[in-house]
């Protein structure tokens, strides 16, 4: 077998795997929904870890992303009966995520620190970037723990979680000319310091 079959294949496999972890997810929303509370915990645990990951991104508080996400998922608890689309499931739940770090933010610190600035320079779509290597990878993932919290979170659901920019835009509560925005220069710096370019 050659290494682009192999290639192939392994792509296959991950879309099929994906794709049924996008089934199991519809299917317990639809269950909660229904008031199964087994099916709740289990979305419970399938999700918990990733938005913690999206409130610490946030607010760069491990204790503080814990107590948001507690509060968040008896949001999602008491709304989850009102959201009629599973597949919303995600941006919806991270949107009421984004929601209670932005409270938590208003309460601490007076102010809201989520950019809403939307630049007028215009942008293709965009890209994904090509990581290859265990080195790469690691660089990259230090590079984006130096971005500002928005554009970590913006670059982290579009890579990470795989959501669309109009997913995101639902998510962080905000204009799809943000996200776009948000991602320009988030891989601009993310770009610099993987070609050794970063002289900031």
């Amino acid at each position: 077998m050659t290494p682009r079959a192999t290639s192939i294949d392994a792509a296959k496999a991950t879309s099929v795997a994906a794709e049924t972890r996008r089934l199991l997810d519809h299917y317990l929303v639809a269950s909660a929904r229904a008031g199964d509370h087994r099916a709740f915990a289990d979305l419970v645990r399938r999700w918990n870890r990733r938005f913690a990951a999206h409130a610490y991104r946030l607010l760069g508080d491990p204790e503080a992303a814990r107590d948001v996400v507690q509060t968040g998922w008896l949001d999602i608890a008491r709304g989850l009966n009102r959201l009629q689309d599973e597949q919303a499931f995600a941006a919806w739940a991270y949107r009421i995520v984004s929601r209670r770090c932005a409270r938590h933010v208003a309460a601490q610190r007076g102010r809201r620190e989520l950019d809403r600035a939307v630049l007028a320079e215009p942008e293709a779509e965009p890209v994904r970037l090509d990581v290859e290597g265990r080195d790469q990878l690691r660089r990259l993932r230090a590079a984006i723990q130096t971005l500002p919290p928005p554009q970590r979170a913006a670059i982290a659901l579009f890579h990470f979680e795989d959501l669309s920019i109009a997913e995101i835009a639902v998510a962080l509560d905000v204009p799809a000319g943000t996200i776009k925005t948000r991602l320009m220069h988030a891989r601009r710096r993310l770009r610099a310091v993987l070609e050794g370019d970063d002289h900031d």
